[in-house]
């Protein structure tokens, strides 16, 4: 019998033993996932309640081409009706609440902005035309902001791009131009935002909790609070195979053999590790004890083939952003955005202050957003790119700022002053510090990732945001539940392909409407 054993309960681990039953035909029975914390889920995070604040790190877009992810979500039961899957259930709620946006962009005097114009110059155009033309490897090591000139940050497109998918001009000009090449489809429609869309609930509840349901249900062991901390390798000149594996289950150290015909999946790196929540009354603190970065590099100092997780986790200055969550329990804050916005929610897609010093961007969600949360309680979203800037309105640093502090930024924002003292004493906002949360976009060069199955690696596959997968893009789930398709595919020798990968920029059509896109 073969054993399989995952390291980390994010998705990528979680889509990894769901194709392992649904292709290889594996026994539930036959899986052990190893999460350090002792919840599931990764960066699939939202708790709370409507008394102490619902709160997560964040929540995730879809859209029509993420061919893995609704081939995995076909198959798995949804939390509200058992008796049709997550990708039913998405596909209702999208009808239900089609995106179309009509306040993107809003000025520093509260007015929306004309977001529908690129504002490009001449000189953008082409620089935006010869960057994608590039090949990736003449990007190594370069920033955005190496490749283009002041004038193309000040675009509406810049700001509808960045705050969409959360770049920042020092990011990766790799990553950058993937994103250009994989969503040329969204060209057309990065202002409305049409064709965007989320799951019923959070992505916890709408996708980590009904999955983790239907693996434990196949038999599939779930060991919490136990951290992988090595692999041993066999001495095989002509094979690189894992032979054991060492864990520390909340201080107890322990040792598991893995035999030839095991294998184990790692998820290297956490682009939420070492998050940290705050209140109302209390920021939160910026946390970088890297417990979820020690395996990999560990496994990375004895190979090169196994990537630099230095590139990733070593700045902390250039990866950190924070988010809040609100729970409100008063409708006055939903009805003065509905009239502000144009939309009701969940139809509008997000709204950013594109002078605001911490670049502040909102999402309101179509309601309930947890699963279980009461009528009459709403929840929405937002976060800011620059945390270390001193705010408009709260003259502090967002990362100093209290929940309070943020919701008085926001509200000073939209020009909400005269409802300022209810829309504060009804709601509880949860702010969340994400030292790591853009690191998979840091500058890099070609090998800083390690390949799902590195060479000569019999029973071994890296999954998630830190493995390579050439032309797609990090930072989605797509990503991750792609490389768990590809190590499951690859380690077991499965005469199958992974999903389509969709390519726009080979289509005629979707080129033409991206042409005329840069030229509004």
């Amino acid at each position: 019998m073969s054993r399989y054993y995952f390291v980390g309960s994010g998705i990528a681990s979680l889509a990894g033993a769901a194709y392992l039953i649904r292709d290889a035909e594996a026994l539930g029975t036959e899986i052990v996932i190893f999460e350090a914390s002792h919840e599931f889920g990764g960066a699939m995070d939202a708790h709370g309640s409507p008394n102490s604040g619902y709160f997560m790190s964040g929540s995730r877009m879809f859209e029509h081409h993420y061919n893995a992810t609704l081939d995995l979500l076909s198959f798995i039961p949804s939390i509200s009706d058992p008796s049709i899957s997550i990708k039913q259930e998405t596909e209702r709620v999208e009808k239900d609440a089609e995106w179309h946006n009509k306040a993107r962009l809003i000025n520093r005097d509260g007015e929306i902005e004309n977001f529908h114009s690129m504002g490009f110059s001449e000189k953008d155009r082409l620089e935006l035309f010869s960057f994608m033309a590039r090949s990736e490897h003449s990007l190594d090591s370069k920033r955005i902001s190496d490749c283009f000139e002041d004038h193309f940050f000040d675009t509406s497109f810049w700001y509808e791009w960045c705050t969409l998918f959360a770049f920042e001009r020092w990011h990766s000009a790799i990553e950058f131009r993937r994103y250009l090449l994989r969503f040329i489809h969204h060209f057309a429609t990065i202002d409305t935002q049409e064709g965007i869309f989320r799951t019923k609930y959070n992505q916890y509840d709408a996708i980590a909790r009904p999955m983790v349901n239907w693996l434990k249900a196949k038999g599939v062991e779930f060991r919490m609070g136990t951290r992988v901390t090595n692999l041993g390798f066999a001495a095989d000149p002509n094979a690189l195979r894992v032979d054991l594996l060492s864990f520390d289950c909340d201080g107890t150290l322990g040792e598991i053999p893995i035999s030839e015909r095991d294998k184990v999946f790692v998820t290297n790196g956490s682009m939420t590790a070492d998050k940290s929540f705050g209140s109302m009354t209390e920021a939160p603190t910026l946390k970088t004890e890297g417990n979820a970065w020690q395996l990999w590099e560990t496994l990375a100092a004895g190979n090169p083939d196994f990537g630099n997780p230095s590139v990733f986790n070593g700045h902390i200055e250039e990866s950190a952003w924070e988010s809040f969550t609100v729970t409100v329990n008063d409708p006055t804050f939903f009805g003065l955005m509905e009239l502000f916005s144009g939309s009701a929610p969940g139809r509008g897609g997000l709204i950013t202050f594109m002078d605001s010093p911490w670049l502040l961007t909102l999402s309101i969600f179509k309601q309930p957003f947890y699963e279980g949360q009461p009528e009459g309680v709403s929840v929405w979203w937002g976060y800011g790119l620059y945390p270390d800037k001193v705010g408009t309105f709260v003259k502090k640093p967002m990362k100093d700022c209290t929940g309070r502090e943020i919701l008085q930024e926001v509200i000073g924002n939209l020009g909400f002053f005269e409802h300022e003292e209810r829309i504060l004493a009804t709601s509880i906002c949860i702010p969340c510090m994400m030292p790591y949360i853009t690191s998979q976009f840091l500058v890099r060069k070609a090998g800083d990732r390690p390949k799902v199955v590195p060479s000569d690696c019999v029973n071994l596959a890296f999954i998630g945001q830190f493995s390579e997968l050439p032309d797609d893009v990090v930072f989605t789930v797509e990503y991750s539940v792609r490389s768990a398709q590809i190590a499951v595919y690859t380690l077991l020798h499965l005469d199958k392909e992974p999903s389509h990968f969709y390519k726009g920029q080979h289509d005629l059509g979707v080129l033409w409407d991206a042409f005329k896109t840069m030229h509004r």
